[in-house]
């Protein structure tokens, strides 16, 4: 993989931790339903880029749960709804009329049962009053009356996944020209490369950015691995100790870089599997994502 800078320039050897950011395309690009490119697969590599081992050095996983409500009478009602139309849906369209009463059967014998018509004929009370103004629930209601309300029987529920976002800083300071030329390399192509290309009426998805953490050629042997991200933010403070100051030629004396990647896919319980737990195999990866 060809190389696009690096800093510090006689920093990082084949012997020393370092962060990598290498840079692909995405396959596909410019036609319809074109897949993103998996970095193991093909796809056009436009170079890499290496960067000292950041400081904070952390991750988090987290996967979104929501919190539920299912009554009785309202999973009573789901049920005898869901009987119903698994049953008689299809004859009922047809028209048949057998099929109709029996769904209705079903609800009025919902209806009948212990304490259902109760809570009905209150609920539709509150109904009514909130018309004219009343700020009255059901639960209010019945607590008024009571001194109960409907257990909604609260459960927390698992509603999808998330996506990972990390945050890295840099602070880079030229001491040569060969440094300077490097910084330089390394903030342009970051920043070109996260740019989507302009084509007549379309915009094409940026480049995808696989970040690793390296122990001389290989993987960390112990520190979390990355999935495929896009770069979804940058920003260089050319002021780093907060005092504008340049060498003669204008370069400034210190930087500072932030980089906010995000990954283009959730972490399964499967992608674990993917790894080897043997620290003799190449395909072991540490803590895994």
């Amino acid at each position: 993989m060809s190389e696009i800078g690096r800093y510090p320039y006689a920093g990082i050897t084949s012997t020393t931790d370092y962060f990598k950011i290498e840079i692909f395309t995405v396959a596909g690009a410019g036609t319809t339903g074109g897949d993103l490119i998996k970095v193991a697969g093909a796809g056009t590599t436009m170079g890499a880029i290496y960067l000292p081992m950041p400081s904070n050095i952390q991750d988090g996983n987290s996967v979104s749960y929501g919190e539920e409500q299912l009554s009785y009478f309202a999973s009573e009602g789901l049920q005898a709804t869901a009987d119903a139309m698994n049953q008689d849906i299809g004859k009922a369209i047809k028209g048949d009329t057998e099929a109709i009463n029996a769904g209705m059967t079903r609800g009025l014998e919902l209806l009948k049962k212990k304490g259902f018509q109760d809570v009905v004929i209150k609920s539709l009370a509150a109904d009514a009053v909130s018309i004219f103004g009343g700020n009255i629930s059901l639960n209010s209601l019945l607590a008024r009356e009571s001194g109960q309300i409907i257990n909604p029987n609260l459960e927390l529920l698992f509603s999808g996944v998330t996506l990972r976002t990390f945050k890295f800083s840099f602070k880079m300071t030229p001491r040569s020209t060969t440094e300077r030329d490097q910084i330089k390399k390394i903030i342009r192509s970051l920043k070109k490369n996260m740019a989507p290309t302009q084509a007549e009426d379309f915009l094409t998805t940026p480049n995808l950015f696989q970040i690793k953490y390296m122990k001389g050629p290989n993987l960390h042997p112990f520190l979390y691995t990355f999935k495929t991200c896009f770069l979804k933010d940058m920003s260089v403070n050319y002021t780093g100790e907060n005092v504008y100051a340049t060498y003669h030629d204008g370069t400034p004396v210190s930087m500072t870089m932030d980089l906010t990647f995000q990954e283009r896919e959730p972490i399964y319980a499967g992608d674990y599997d993917k790894f080897s737990n043997d620290e003799t195999d190449p395909n072991y990866r540490g803590v895994g994502f």
